[in-house]
């Protein structure tokens, strides 16, 4: 599990991070700080592997601290959650080795991509002692335009980050409908049944309309079109 320490003195939204942090798989909360004396505390005693950490707070400033943590050369990642949205800041926090950067107000399904990204380098590091230039390329880097040939544009109003994420879920669940692809990601129905019509059209998956009591309903199955499916991830 990936340990997760939330550093914001707004008790709203502290409580709405925790509570997003609980959505998501392969996460557990360390504890919920208001201020940059008590994050130092838990950081000297106790493991974490990721901060959400906002800028603004009483006695201390959430750049200052990811500073500090980089100089102190801690095994620590961070995601910036905050109001402050004008660039030196931004800048700021990317050069301290910020991993992401939500400006509030956000939605649930922004939180999730920026946590399922850190997941998956995570994975990725501790699971491999060394890695070749193709999974440097491609498991922690985007690459740049044009540069994989292979590499295929999406739909207009799809998003690579929100087919990442409903792709995971169609794998497992392997036969699904729309209303539980919403449910499992949080995702709403009308842009869950976007990306599956999409998917149905690349031939990734088999779309049926079952008739019962009521609406029909679009029943799905995964076919496991995974050359074709590369090309768009």
């Amino acid at each position: 599990m990936i340990k997760v320490l939330i550093i914001e003195d707004d008790p709203m939204v502290a409580e709405f991070n925790k509570r997003y942090l609980e959505k998501v798989e392969g996460f557990t909360l360390v504890d919920v700080v208001n201020s940059v004396k008590e994050a130092k505390l838990i950081l000297d005693t106790q493991q974490v592997d990721l901060i959400l950490l906002d800028v603004f707070m009483p006695a201390g400033n959430g750049l200052e601290l990811l500073s500090d943590i980089r100089e102190r050369g801690l095994a620590v990642d961070a995601i910036l959650i905050t109001a402050a949205s004008d660039t030196e800041k931004i800048q700021s926090a990317l050069r301290f080795g910020a991993i992401d950067y939500l400006i509030k107000p956000f939605e649930f399904e922004r939180f999730k991509q920026a946590l399922l990204r850190f997941k998956e380098k995570y994975s990725v590091f501790n699971r491999n002692e060394n890695l070749s230039q193709a999974e440097i390329d491609e498991r922690l880097f985007e690459p740049e335009s044009g540069q994989k040939e292979s590499q295929k544009s999406l739909p207009k109003g799809l998003t690579k980050s929100t087919l990442h994420i409903i792709i995971e879920k169609v794998r497992e669940l392997k036969q699904f409908s729309t209303d539980e692809i919403a449910e499992h990601t949080n995702i709403s129905r009308v842009s869950v049944r976007k990306y599956l019509v999409f998917l149905t059209e690349i031939n990734v998956l088999e779309e049926s309309l079952i008739y019962g009591i009521g609406r029909p309903v679009y029943q799905y199955s995964y076919i496991e079109n995974e050359k074709v499916l590369q090309g768009y991830l």
